[in-house]
């Protein structure tokens, strides 16, 4: 059987996607397979995306594995942070006055700079290489979730992205999204789940390496054992397990079991975190969660509102749960899928819980006359709890206090149910805990709590920065366990309803009331 690896590095998120089901063993920093040089045992290579440049997790055994299989002719598919790896170099200073930039391994001729994009995309193939063998002119769908995706060199392109949105602007366009090496065994794109929605790419590297049927078969059977291993293990490098291993995804999909071994339509719980504003530590608590909930067992899914996916990574890198066409929740038009079709395609999902994070504040773009365009809409309009968050590190507990009492007293006037509230990055222990008795008594809520300021590096503490996941996460779960009940959280989650969204009249009038 041929054997396919796969990258599993701090930083690398190995199950963002499911990569065609094609990988059959994993490449960690030692450059090992079963003790024996990698190279030697591989038959191709894939390097996921995450957060593999800024973490610096590309070892010389690794780096010489790469560089080999690239001489034998063997494949490598670098995606997103995957193909970094394998260009010249990297500017992650998306933030900085100046580059911040951090060197690939110069196999193609690339360089990397700062653009965001989050759109789910089109994109036209425009050469051969082992991944695109017989398919010019055609074209394959994906999806981007990239800060650093402004692609400039002399490589070979293979693949030009249809786009909608870049740096939070509409500007619709094609952008460079693939290239490949002179001898196109080795090929860079950003496009991801572009193997598990296009199954000619599939097709094309299992040709590459003249597998047949039969083997074919082996390989996606070794993929399900490979998938029991890598989501037994919570994030990567930190030795923490699940107290139990979560199922590897099958033919079937997953969905939710009866007695008489029949799918249900069961719907799994949902709980919304939503804030009084942007920078409150609404990634960073969800994260966090979701973590602590993974190790004592539950299976978490994350939505976002809105477009900007990378939100999520976080939480995917420690659960190990691919992006899915549902994860972005659509509003003004912005984002994948509308929330109606969302519930829907999550009947029968064997989820314990869906953890939505809302964006900037609960009541951004209330007032847009597209609707829904705030987090407070889609709550309202699919019946779904919210816990509130507001960060002390701007206007000190005190502003924090008073924004989380009129957000939840408006919340309640738009018929919205708040479960709970947290003031996060909390400084001072005494004037917390005189705020939080205030917002008991104003609100009326039981959970009312605080946690502290979370030390992380100045920069990288964002998705936005530099974000080093091993970092970021470690810090996101060691901090909602120490100071969060999460058992209680789970408890405040309820099964959707949709019931349709609110008129802009009708925000209007109660909004101003």
């Amino acid at each position: 059987m041929k054997k396919i690896g796969i990258l599993y590095v701090k930083g690398a998120l190995p199950n963002f996607e499911n990569f065609g089901k094609l990988p059959t063993h994993i490449l960690t920093d030692n450059g090992l397979i079963n003790g024996k040089k990698a190279h030697h045992i591989l038959d191709g290579l894939i390097i996921p995306g995450g957060s593999i440049m800024e973490s610096e997790s590309i070892t010389p055994e690794v780096a010489s594995v790469i560089r080999k299989m690239d001489s034998q002719g063997k494949f490598i598919l670098g995606m997103c942070s995957g193909f970094q790896v394998l260009a010249r170099k990297t500017d992650i200073g998306r933030k900085s006055p100046c580059p911040v930039e951090r060197e690939g391994l110069g196999i193609l001729d690339v360089t990397f700079h700062p653009l965001i994009g989050t759109d789910r995309v089109q994109a036209e193939i425009t050469d051969e290489s082992f991944l695109t063998s017989g398919m010019v002119g055609e074209t394959i769908t994906g999806f981007h979730c990239h800060t650093y995706g402004d692609i400039r060199g002399d490589a070979h392109p293979v693949l030009f992205s249809q786009v909608k949105r870049t740096d939070y602007t509409d500007n619709p366009r094609k952008i460079l999204a693939g290239v490949r090496n002179d001898e196109g065994n080795v090929v860079g794109t950003m496009i991801h789940g572009s193997l598990d929605e296009n199954p000619s790419l599939t097709g094309n590297i299992l040709q590459y390496m003249d597998v047949d049927e039969n083997e074919a078969h082996q390989i996606h059977q070794a993929n399900q054992e490979l998938l029991k291993k890598i989501k037994g293990e919570i994030g990567i490098g930190y030795d923490i397990h699940a107290d139990y291993r979560l199922p590897s995804d099958t033919e079937g999909g997953y969905g939710k079991i009866s007695p008489n071994n029949q799918k249900t339509d069961e719907l799994p719980p949902f709980l919304m975190i939503a804030s009084t504003g942007s920078d409150s530590g609404k990634t960073f608590l969800t994260t966090g969660m979701v973590g602590a909930l993974r190790r004592k067992g539950y299976r978490v899914g994350v939505l976002k509102v809105g477009p900007d996916t990378r939100d999520l990574v976080p939480s995917l890198y420690l659960n190990k749960e691919p992006m899915a066409s549902f994860s972005s929740i659509k509003i003004g038009g912005l984002g994948w899928k509308n929330l109606e079709e969302i519930i829907n395609a999550l009947k029968g999902q064997p989820y314990d819980l869906i953890l939505i994070e809302g964006v900037m504040s609960v009541f951004t773009g209330l007032l847009n006359e597209k609707t829904p365009f705030s987090a407070a809409e889609i709550a309202k309009a699919g019946k779904i709890p919210t816990i509130m968050v507001s960060g002390c590190n701007k206007g000190g507990i005190e502003t924090a206090a008073l924004d989380l009492v009129s957000h939840i007293q408006m919340l309640h006037k738009l018929g919205i149910k708040t479960t709970g509230a947290i003031l996060n990055k909390v400084y001072h222990d005494k004037i917390a805990e005189n705020a939080s008795n205030y917002i008991k008594k104003t609100t009326g809520l039981d959970w009312v709590t605080n946690v502290p300021k979370a030390q992380l590096a100045a920069r990288g503490g964002t998705p936005e920065v530099e974000l080093k996941l091993e970092d970021f996460c470690l810090k996101a779960m060691e901090t909602v366990e120490k100071h969060l009940d999460v058992d209680k959280i789970l408890k405040m989650a309820q099964k959707p309803q949709f019931t349709g969204y609110f008129s802009y009249d009708d925000i209007l009038g109660i909004y101003l009331s």
